[in-house]
């Protein structure tokens, strides 16, 4: 049956979609963190330079609290990814559940096929 073709088609399309966003999700994740970090760096260079590290100083420095600010910001965006991307791989396992589903569906349909046309070759011959 071409229908059932074509269902497998689309869910191993939807299958592979699935996982091109979770890698997307991966990187950002990633890239998040390497930034995060980079922010880190500058704020302790921030602080060795002024020699003061009490956030409530009135002489600290302004760059290292718009650092740590940026950098706590990423640090939330990076637990909206992780949360997106649990979502993501919830999502990613239904689609491959459908995906051998339809292929299973498709493998029973092409034997039914099968043995109708060997049934077939049986009566003529």
């Amino acid at each position: 049956m071409k229908s059932r073709e074509n269902l497998v088609r689309l869910k191993q399309f939807q299958v592979t979609e699935k996982r091109r966003q979770l890698l997307q999700l991966d990187m950002m994740i990633a890239e998040f963190e390497r930034m995060a970090g980079e922010l880190e760096v500058q704020i302790a260079a921030e602080e060795k330079k002024a020699g003061i590290t009490d956030l409530s100083h009135f002489a600290y420095p302004t760059f290292a609290k718009a650092a740590r600010l940026r950098r706590d910001n990423l640090r939330d965006s990076q637990a909206d990814l992780s949360q997106q991307r649990s979502a993501a791989e919830a999502r990613l396992a239904e689609a491959q559940a459908e995906l051998t589903k339809a292929e299973l569906l498709e493998s029973r349909d092409s034997k039914a096929r099968e043995t109708e046309i060997g049934n077939r070759s049986a009566m003529i011959g």
